[in-house]
């Protein structure tokens, strides 16, 4: 099902010229139908305006989302996507949308993204967008190396720390007091008990222009650049959505020619640990990893795969330590013969094959 705002050539009286529907139907196979178009349109130079043409066609499950921009030697094509995934065809189809409404470009019909609400104004994207757009420089790096050194002192991820956003914002308000800290969004009152002290003693030394409360931003921060702002959070948040699409292909195919996780692993550039997380993700949604755990596990013991087995039918299957507790007897990573890191793998290789077994055993 197309969404509700999605009209069709064939039903609907649009307002697009002749010349646009002919230069499309040129450009692409004469047995592909066109079954959504838009017209698009910007200011241009003095009173000119440019436009633009974005189709969605299709010809025996094949889709393709097309850009057509002007209308000399009738005029600039791009194809935005070519290929049978529905799923894949729409994410490019948004991410498009949102790169060019970005760089100025409206629809005449409008609701093309289907966010009307995120885009009527949010208080905390506001203050977000200003952080971006106003950091102070010498404090945001000063606030990153600060999170550095803590993330390696605590052995965390320094997103967990403080996000880049949180840090922009803080560079750009520079709070002095921890009422003050505590307005900037996000930063809550765990963070603020964790580590509090320390922001406020780099901000201290830093000097600001603007006061709290923040609502002044709201009246100071200039439109167009929050409505572009707006848009490149769009078209960043798609684009991660396709390099996510790609990704689950490339391990499908891969694990289907016979791959193995350190193969993936280098050729998608994640860590095990994170691979991991996406061939999980993968097996809820219903593709069988079977071959690739069989792979994987040929050279650990029977014996060792059957106490693992009992372990998670005993203690469950949500958390592994108390499983790397049981199986191996202590959590000391010099005890272990093999990396803690690669037990755990097996750990959860092991899990993937039980839970597929509670699940076959409920239906």
């Amino acid at each position: 099902m197309f969404p509700a705002f999605w009209p069709t050539v064939r039903n609907t009286a649009l307002p697009f010229n002749t010349f646009a529907i002919t230069s499309i139907y040129w450009r692409i196979e004469a047995n592909m139908q066109i079954v959504f178009l838009n017209t698009f349109e910007k200011p241009g130079e003095g009173n000119h305006v440019v436009s633009a043409q974005l189709s969605i066609c299709e010809s025996q499950g094949v889709w393709a989302v097309m850009w057509v921009e002007g209308e000399e030697d009738g005029g600039d094509q791009q194809t935005w996507f070519e290929g049978t995934s529905w799923e894949e065809m729409i994410v490019a189809f948004r991410h498009g949308i949102a790169r060019v409404m970005g760089e100025g470009y409206a629809p005449i019909i409008d609701g093309m993204l289907d966010d009307r609400r995120t885009f009527a104004g949010s208080f905390v994207m506001m203050l977000q967008c200003y952080g971006e757009l106003h950091a102070d420089q010498e404090l945001f790096q000063s606030l990153r190396e600060w999170r550095r050194t803590k993330a390696i002192a605590e052995k965390r991820s320094a997103y967990l720390i403080a996000t880049n956003r949180m840090l922009w914002m803080i560079s750009a308000f520079v709070p002095r007091t921890a009422e003050e800290l505590t307005q900037i969004p996000g930063w809550g009152s765990a963070k603020h008990a964790s580590y509090g002290l320390e922001v406020l003693e780099i901000t201290g030394e830093a000097s600001r222009e603007s006061e709290f409360p923040l609502q002044w931003v709201e009246e100071k921060l200039d439109s167009a650049a929050y409505t572009q702002w707006l848009y490149k959070q769009k078209e960043t948040k798609y684009k991660a959505l396709m390099d996510r699409q790609l990704a689950k292909k490339h391990i499908l195919t891969t694990v289907q020619q016979g791959g193995t996780l350190e193969q993936l692993g280098a050729e998608l550039e994640l860590s095990r640990r994170e691979l991991m997380d996406r061939i999980e993700q993968l097996e809820r949604e219903g593709y069988d990893f079977e071959p690739l755990i069989t792979r994987e596990l040929n050279e650990v013991p029977e014996n060792e795969q059957q106490l693992v087995w009992e372990a998670l039918s005993q203690v469950g299957d949500k958390y592994l330590k108390p499983v790397l507790q049981q199986v191996y007897g202590t959590t000391e990573a010099s005890q272990f013969d093999k990396p803690v890191d690669v037990l755990y793998e097996r750990l959860r290789l092991i899990r993937l094959r039980f839970r597929r077994s509670l699940t076959s055993k409920a239906v």
